[in-house]
């Protein structure tokens, strides 16, 4: 019986070569593709062992630089050692004589603004602040750099490393600079000062603020009002005003304010905290400068001049508003009917009328207020609380309003004028009622007529 062949055995002798030699060629390019890998990894590492080298030897020159600047101090110091007799050489002058000399031998310079450097490197780095290159990024927020050390400081925002530590309360900071500057709240230190005023601050920074209200200087200024603003966050404070969003509420009234310390100002009224206290007389306040404000009741300070009339304040809010009598300004307009006014404060209180609202309830009775301070001046009715005490006699008042109108009687001051005879009144009130008597209508003679009548 003939045997039947395999197909597998029945090949041809030339294919079998072709698939040999062409396995035999993957196999060869398999080895090139794992020596080209091979090769690639081992550039990858020269490449990192060279970035660590260049960063060794960028750390070798810093710590050259270092060494020499320590020894040219120390020949500087030895130079002028003092000898016996001699006055010795202030500390400033001795910095002058090494830093004159450093320069002398730096070689390296900017042909931009002439900055000397010791070493090319530094040179380099600093020509990117001419040139604008900014060539280390961040690879978490693609920010970039112009030197490697700021990256280095950057890229602690990210990790939420805080190396520098305060010895005095235990917070810690990401930047030295920044725990230099904390620890001047513990020292007490203010080394920048006001040339106008003498006043000291603790920042730099601050100092430039405090100085723009000498200068006038209103650097922000609002797109929608034209305001000006002498600070950033000022502003950023003013905008909510046009913005209209209120998304801090309160948990206990529910009311609503645009920005959170606003809110936490507020919470205050409901929890009764009041941290600040005035030494002179134990009252207490809910915020520091609301404190800062009561203490130049004790001084009789009263900084802030009129400059249309002789008039001055205590606080320069009070003299804005004050201004406004001179020109007329009405700038706050309510948004329910046409009426103006010439404070913010009063536009808040008349927006109330249609809004009906009365967040304040007495804690002895019922009755509730739109505004605070009626509802302190009602709960006095309580508790027959007179703080407000004149100043010439020893009568006491429960609201301090009363207690100016009661002052113009010792002063003789009578500010409210009639406009038809010239008379003056010193209250309000009183110029109302003399009014009528130039009325065209007498409701008082009408009412006496028909009566007789």
């Amino acid at each position: 019986m003939k045997r039947t062949e395999d197909p597998e055995e029945q090949r041809d002798p030339i294919e079998e070569s072709e698939e040999s030699e062409e396995l035999m060629e993957v196999k060869e390019e398999s080895k090139e593709l794992r020596e080209v890998k091979e090769e690639s990894e081992e550039l990858r590492e020269v490449k990192e062992e060279s970035e660590e080298l260049r960063e060794v030897k960028e750390e070798s020159e810093e710590l050259s630089e270092v060494e020499e600047e320590s020894e040219e101090l120390r020949e500087v110091k030895e130079e002028h050692h003092v000898k016996p007799g001699e006055k010795p050489l202030s500390r400033s002058k001795t910095k002058n004589t090494f830093l004159k000399k450093r320069k002398d031998n730096k070689s390296f310079t900017c042909t931009q603004c002439g900055k000397s450097f010791a070493c090319k490197r530094n040179l380099e780095s600093h020509m990117r602040v001419h040139t604008g290159e900014k060539p280390f990024m961040c690879e978490q927020c693609e920010k970039r750099f112009t030197d490697k050390h700021s990256l280095k400081r950057h890229m602690r925002v990210h990790t939420g490393e805080k190396p520098h530590l305060c010895n005095q309360c235990g917070n810690s900071f990401s930047h030295s600079a920044s725990l230099k500057k904390h620890m001047r709240i513990h020292t007490g230190e203010k080394p920048f000062t006001c040339d106008q005023c003498g006043n000291s601050f603790s920042q730099s920074s601050s100092l430039k603020k405090h100085m723009m209200i000498h200068t006038g200087e209103k650097l922000f200024t609002c797109v929608h009002c034209s305001k000006t603003f002498l600070r950033a966050s000022h502003l950023k404070t003013h905008l909510a005003v046009h913005s209209k969003e209120k998304p801090h509420s309160c948990s206990v009234c529910g009311k609503s304010f645009s920005l959170l310390p606003y809110l936490q100002r507020h919470q205050k009224i409901h929890t009764g905290v009041r941290e600040y206290m005035c030494f002179e007389c134990e009252k207490t306040f809910t915020t520091v400068n609301n404190l800062k404000q009561h203490q130049i009741i004790h001084t009789g300070e009263k900084p802030y001049k009129c400059s249309h009339c002789d008039k001055r304040f205590n606080r320069s809010g009070y003299l804005k508003s004050h201004q406004i009598i001179h020109t007329g300004e009405k700038p706050y307009k309510c948004s329910h009917c046409d009426k103006r006014f010439n404070r913010s404060g009063h536009l808040k209180l008349h927006q109330i009328i249609h809004t009906g609202e009365k967040p304040y309830k007495c804690s002895h009775c019922d009755k509730r207020f739109s505004q605070l301070s009626n509802l302190k001046s009602h709960e006095r009715i309580h508790t027959g609380e007179k703080p407000y005490k004149c100043s010439h006699c020893d009568k006491r008042f429960s609201v301090s309003g009363h207690l100016k109108t009661h002052e113009r009687i010792h002063r003789r001051e009578k500010p409210h004028t009639c406009d038809q005879c010239e008379k003056s009144f010193s209250i309000k009130s009183h110029l109302k009622i003399h009014m009528k008597i130039h009325a065209v209508e007498k409701p008082h003679h009408h009412s006496l007529r028909s009566h007789l009548k």
